[in-house]
């Protein structure tokens, strides 16, 4: 079996956006675990070891992951977004209001041609994500 997971980085908020994404999805998160945690020898300033190596959250049948990227090594997300399938309208209505606290609407929730209810906006944190509710096929 193949599977695809989400991997996001963060500047030093993975714990933040996590908590947040826990909230707004209804996720389940897994795992947390931090640089300190690592194995003895392994690179870390002293400011870095609570920040996160690795968190994840259950979302349905996937995984949305992510951890803290050394300050030198990170970079603003672009070029990419999260797809987050929902059963009904009313959950995509619901997760999209939550995700979108403090962030920016780039599409009003709404149905169209290919979906009950499809919106995209970039969360607080510059992630984008688009909700949808398809159509049954």
């Amino acid at each position: 079996m193949t599977a695809c997971s989400v991997y996001l980085n963060f500047n030093g908020n993975c714990r933040e956006a996590f908590d947040f994404y826990v909230k707004a999805t209804g996720g389940e998160l897994t795992a947390v675990s931090t640089f300190g945690e690592a194995p003895p020898g392994m690179p870390i300033t002293e400011d870095f070891k609570s920040k996160i190596m690795h968190a994840r959250i259950k979302l349905g049948d996937t995984w949305l992951m992510g951890s803290d990227s050394p300050p030198h090594m990170w970079s603003k997300p672009a070029g990419f977004g999260v797809s987050l399938q929902v059963d009904t309208p009313e959950d995509a209505a619901r997760i999209f209001g939550n995700l979108a606290e403090g962030g920016a609407i780039t599409m009003p929730m709404a149905p169209s041609f290919f979906a009950k209810a499809f919106g995209m906006l970039h969360d607080k944190f510059g992630v984008m994500w688009m909700v949808i509710c398809e159509m049954p096929m």
